[in-house]
Parts: C-alpha cells; sequence; structure tokens
C-alpha cells in the first residue's frame, strides 16, 4: 500500500488525477470505477483539464459504486432537477470529456427490481473485464460507497438501508442546498458491495480535510473489521494507492514513514 500524502487537497487531486490518467495512457479502454461525494471533485476536474490537452476517454468504461434508491436520471436528459449521483456525474465530469454514453453505468435508483438489477449490475462489471482502477473516498464513519457499519467484507452490489449519519451528512452535502427536506431525500440506496469492490485490480482511495483524519487511520492502521468497511483495504493483494492531504493524514501513527518510503521510492525511480 502506498500512502501519499500532499500539502493540499488541490495538490492532492492532481495526484490522484495523475494517477488515473496513467491507467487510462497504458490502457486506452481501461474500467474505472468511479465515485461521488466532495472529496473526488477536484480530481474530476484535473481529469478535465487533462481531456483538453488531449487525455482520451474514448474506449474508456466506467461503473460507478453507488446511487439512491428512487432517484435517478437519463444521461440524455441531464438537465431534470434531482440529486441523483448520476447527475453528479454528469455535471462534475462526464459531459466535459469524449466518452461514449453506452461506456458509462452508473446503478438505476429507478429499477423496479433491485435485486435482479443489482445482480444484472455485477455481471456488466465481469463482462467488461472487471475493474482495472477503483476510485474510493471515505465517509465520516468509515464507509466505503454505502457499505454502511456492520455491512460484510464479502458483500455484493445489493439494496443498503442508510444509516442516520450517512443521511446527515448527504443531507448537508445535496439535499439541503436544494431546498429538500431530510425526511424527503432517500432512504435507501444501491451500492457495490465491499466484496466487488476488492475484486477491482487496483484501488485509489482519497480523503482530505481533518475530520477524516481519525477514521483514515483506523482504516488504514486499526485493525479490519466491518464497523469500517474501508479498513478492507488492507485485505487488498493488488495495487493500492492511498491520497490524503496533510489535514487527512494527521492522525496516522506511522506518517512520517509513509513519507519516508515514498521519498525512497521517488529518489530510486520506483514512482
Amino acid at each position: 500500500m502506498d500512502i501519499i500524502v500532499r500539502e493540499s487537497y488541490a495538490e492532492m487531486s492532481r495526484y490522484a488525477a495523475e494517477v488515473i490518467a496513467g491507467y487510462i495512457k497504458a490502457k486506452p479502454n481501461c474500467v474505472l470505477g468511479l465515485a461521488t461525494g466532495s472529496t473526488p471533485i477536484g480530481t474530476y476536474q484535473e481529469l478535465v483539464r487533462m481531456h483538453k490537452e488531449g487525455l482520451d476517454f474514448s474506449n474508456v468504461k466506467t461503473f460507478n459504486l453507488d446511487e439512491y434508491y428512487g432517484v435517478g436520471i437519463d444521461l440524455n436528459k441531464p438537465f431534470d432537477l434531482d440529486q441523483s449521483y448520476a447527475r453528479f456525474m454528469y455535471e462534475n465530469l462526464f459531459k466535459h470529456i469524449n466518452i461514449k454514453p453506452e461506456n458509462v453505468h452508473v446503478p438505476d435508483g429507478l429499477t423496479k427490481e433491485p435485486e435482479k438489477y443489482c445482480r444484472w449490475y455485477e455481471d456488466e462489471i465481469v463482462k467488461a473485464g472487471g475493474i482495472d482502477l477503483q476510485v474510493l473516498g471515505i465517509g465520516g464513519d468509515g464507509h466505503w460507497a454505502f457499505n454502511e457499519p456492520g455491512s460484510s467484507l464479502g458483500s455484493r452490489t445489493r439494496l443498503q438501508a442508510l444509516t442516520p449519519q450517512t443521511l446527515d451528512d448527504n443531507y448537508e452535502s445535496f439535499y439541503k442546498k436544494a431546498g429538500i427536506a431530510r425526511e424527503d431525500m432517500p432512504h435507501f440506496a444501491l451500492t457495490m458491495g465491499i466484496g466487488t469492490i476488492l475484486e477491482a485490480k487496483n484501488i485509489i482511495m482519497l480523503a482530505n480535510g481533518k475530520k477524516k483524519a481519525d477514521v483514515v487511520a483506523k482504516s488504514i492502521e486499526g485493525p479490519i473489521t466491518s464497523q469500517i468497511t474501508a479498513s478492507a483495504i488492507q485485505l487488498h493483494s493488488g495495487g493500492v494507492t492511498v491520497v490524503l492531504d496533510r489535514d487527512a493524514a494527521s492522525s496516522l501513527n506511522n506518517l512520517e514513514y509513509y513519507m519516508h518510503v515514498e521519498k525512497l521510492k521517488r529518489d530510486y525511480g520506483f514512482c
């Protein structure tokens, strides 16, 4: 696991975008797993800038981690007023790059058969050859996607009830500014499971801000537990990169060692 610490959110976003761009350049038809939330916005902005400078997304396929249940959007009609993650992805990334609509996969929050749909979503990932690089954030209680505390570390894509903390966090981030009452926001979501996420060939996890510091440390250095589903990152056997700003890294017990390792790898040409 490579722990990369940068002084600011802007610097960590640039670094993360460079990692993602490296996968696209090395494999133009790569499969990316994408996340929503405030943390990856800077990374997506950097990818848009790189696209304007020539980064080609025309053969890239994407699979998003999750979507609220009961909301959704047709990417060909992006101006419906909703708070779907499909809309978030369109506004923050997809409409700015040359990705093909048929290569974009966001869970359908309007499906009438969620169990059947979730099985189909898993099958589509397999048909695409699996995810080459999964982009992840981390929730305030240590969750990945909508895998709330207590979710099985072997869980698959499914319908998930949301915790009060997640509802509070997402209300402040998305629904309050849209003038939607908390009781009217979705209380369920479709989400990739932890087992699904761990099947990605490589993972890049992003976190910024002081409020994420303790849970970042628990996920990386603490025990592996279903109560902090992001701690499953310690189980991944492929390439794992964690990109943090200085605040999010501030509770790491081995921070100086991680920074020493990065410098050694850079000095010896290993990264």
